[in-house]
């Protein structure tokens, strides 16, 4: 029913004006993420800036997004801003920049800051929402006690079903954690990261430290054989079975419909379809849709995070595909500054897998998202019938991923870089207002994370105008792909996690990136780049337009000094001198102490002259 249903919505989405005439004038909105994708995993996306429906690695499958884009409008030159989970979700719910919230890494934070905001449920919610959120969230912030004590996760949605809570109440595919009993067999010490598959048949069971102990030494390598598991190993690792770092790749143990992103659909159906009803899933109470309201849905998607884990069904037919891997030019790494030499070597490595393993990483991540792909059409198949049914206007914004990922490019996996796998993440708005997201519209002009709080919260009825959103660092969508707003001229973003301090500025020629702080001591050296010489700034500058693969580092090419310096002058009086702050946020994110620095105010105006190539 649901598939009939938004195949007639696609007719329909060729008319002009708005599909739905309704009472309500506020649209009920659902904000879809998910985790960790590359931009290339989309055939529309590949059409888009490529030409072909593929992958240059290969096979991709993905009706269900590409339909989105015949639907509504995507913002195919979208970017995160910083590649690790944790900060880029934050960015998103908060709607500024990482220097801005003074949320670089993985911190747990609060609220009790005097630079603080709201979050974007936060605000629908006073715009008269309610507010519903399932699967994963990513955004860490804490309650703080009357004594200053943490005092577990902030409430950011009305209704939110953890999902931590679910996997430890059987509704996922997997689960790792530290285990005391097996089977109703007590273990003679506690064992650390025990992954738990669940199958239809019971669980099984994998972790390191169990090939020690009587009766149990066996279990991982039989558990990592049935299940094909492969993870993350750097070159001379001792990998005994069940050893934990990261899965690259797997089968799940449950058929599709039923792994952890599956019951997320299940529970968002469950909300919809269920008005003024108190639900549960295992332990967990909530409220069904209040039709007196309208809603503010986010369901945050696991896929293709790892442990990447499709089901057998998918699994098997991307198996017989054979992918293009990526080669690691060492040319290329000779180019590079100490600081991403180091994350290569020594943090995310992948160039010493073998082919097979090579092989199995791809077909495993692409057969993931192509479920994912499946599990988006459905969530959005019953949002907008539960819209159209009641004859409620609505809206769905789509992100490919809250960052990419990569497969060998520039000898590394994973993600922390701002190189295009994992920073460039399209997104798609669909409404039913096509005057203000046209059907199979796409826009090129910049967009960035930030944009998505305002977006969302100027289709609920905020007045960005006013004084109260002066703090917000994106655009309006809407006023993107109408042309009312100027196209920017650059993007910025910033990374901690494993790459040390970086900052980025990416144009439409250039991408240029340097080590913005000698450290990640918060509140101390804020100018130290002001002054440092250009060698400790370990710059990169690519000519994305001649070097789509950003493989030649111009930026000692004595040509591009000129280009390089106004780049660099242009970041470093973004990151650090346009209203930069830091918190020492402290482990638990009881911390308060503030520190910032503003020497140059308005230095973020969009704009940007950057000189002539000289002479070789």
């Amino acid at each position: 029913m649901r598939k009939f249903f938004i195949l007639l919505l696609l007719t329909l989405a060729i008319l002009p004006g708005k599909a739905v005439a309704a009472e309500q004038t506020q649209p009920n909105i659902l904000y879809i993420l998910t985790d960790d994708q590359r931009y290339d995993s989309i055939q529309a996306f590949n059409r888009i800036l490529h030409g072909r429906d593929h992958s240059a690695l290969g096979y991709v499958e993905s009706p269900n997004v590409d339909r989105l884009t015949e639907m509504g409008t995507t913002f195919i030159n979208a970017w995160s801003h910083t590649q690790g989970c944790a900060p880029s979700r934050a960015a998103i719910h908060y709607g500024r920049y990482p220097h801005h919230t003074g949320l670089y890494s993985f911190e747990y934070h609060n609220n009790k800051v005097e630079h603080w905001q709201q979050s974007m449920p936060e605000v629908m919610a006073e715009l008269g929402y309610q507010t519903f959120h399932v699967g994963k969230l990513g955004v860490r912030q804490r309650k703080i006690g009357s004594n200053g004590e943490s005092k577990g996760q902030y409430p950011l949605y009305e209704n939110d079903i953890n999902a931590k809570i679910m996997w430890n109440e059987g509704f996922t595919d997997w689960n790792k954690g530290t285990m005391t009993e097996i089977e109703g067999v007590k273990l003679p010490h506690p064992v650390k990261n025990v992954v738990t598959m669940y199958s239809p048949e019971g669980r099984e069971y994998t972790g390191s430290g169990l090939n020690t102990i009587p009766g149990f030494e066996h279990m991982s390598k039989e558990t990592d054989e049935k299940y094909h598991l492969i993870r993350h190993y750097k070159p001379g690792q001792n990998r005994e079975p069940g050893y934990w770092p990261t899965f690259y790749g797997g089968v799940s143990p449950q058929p599709a419909g039923l792994t952890r992103d599956a019951w997320y659909v299940t529970e968002l159906e469950n909300f919809l379809d269920h008005p003024g009803e108190k639900l549960t899933i295992g332990s967990q109470a909530y409220d069904g849709v209040d039709q007196s309201r309208p809603i503010f849905a986010h369901l945050g998607f696991n896929f293709p995070h790892t442990p990447v884990f499709p089901p057998k069904s998918y699994r098997e037919r991307f198996q017989k595909i054979t992918y293009d891997i990526p080669t690691w030019d060492l040319d290329e790494f000779a180019k590079l500054p100490p600081q991403m030499q180091n994350f290569v070597k020594n943090h995310k490595p992948s160039d010493h897998f073998t082919d097979a393993e090579k092989q199995q990483m791809v077909q495993d991540y692409y057969a993931f998202c192509a479920y994912g792909d499946e599990l988006v059409g459905q969530a959005a198949d019953a949002f907008i019938e539960y819209n159209e049914t009641r004859g409620e206007p609505w809206m769905i914004v789509y992100v490919c991923g809250d960052h990419g990922w990569k497969f060998n490019e520039h000898g590394s996996t994973a993600k922390f870089t701002s190189w295009r796998p994992d920073a460039q993440n399209p997104m798609i708005v669909v409404s039913s207002d096509k005057e203000a997201f046209p059907a199979g519209k796409v826009v090129h002009a910049f967009a960035e994370f930030v944009d998505i709080k305002p977006t969302v919260i100027a289709a609920g009825g905020a007045d960005l105008s006013s004084d109260r959103f002066t703090y917000l660092d994106g655009y309006d969508l809407a006023k993107v792909a109408s042309g009312e707003l100027a196209p920017r001229d650059y993007i910025i973003g910033e990374n901690l996690v494993l790459t040390g301090p970086r900052a980025t500025i990416r144009t439409e020629q250039y991408m240029f990136s340097l080590r913005n702080r000698p450290h990640d001591k918060r509140g101390e050296d804020f100018e130290w780049a002001l002054s440092a010489s250009y060698e400790d700034l370990e710059p990169i500058l690519y000519d994305v337009i001649a070097d789509p693969d950003e493989l030649n580092n111009l930026a000692h090419d004595p040509a591009y000094r000129e280009v390089a310096e106004a780049l660099k002058t242009k970041l470093l009086d973004i990151v650090l001198g346009d209203g930069r702050v830091e918190v020492e946020w402290e482990q638990w994110g009881t911390g308060t102490q503030v520190f910032t620095s503003n020497f140059a105010p308005g230095a973020d105006d969009k704009t940007i002259k950057i000189p002539a190539v000289g002479a070789p």
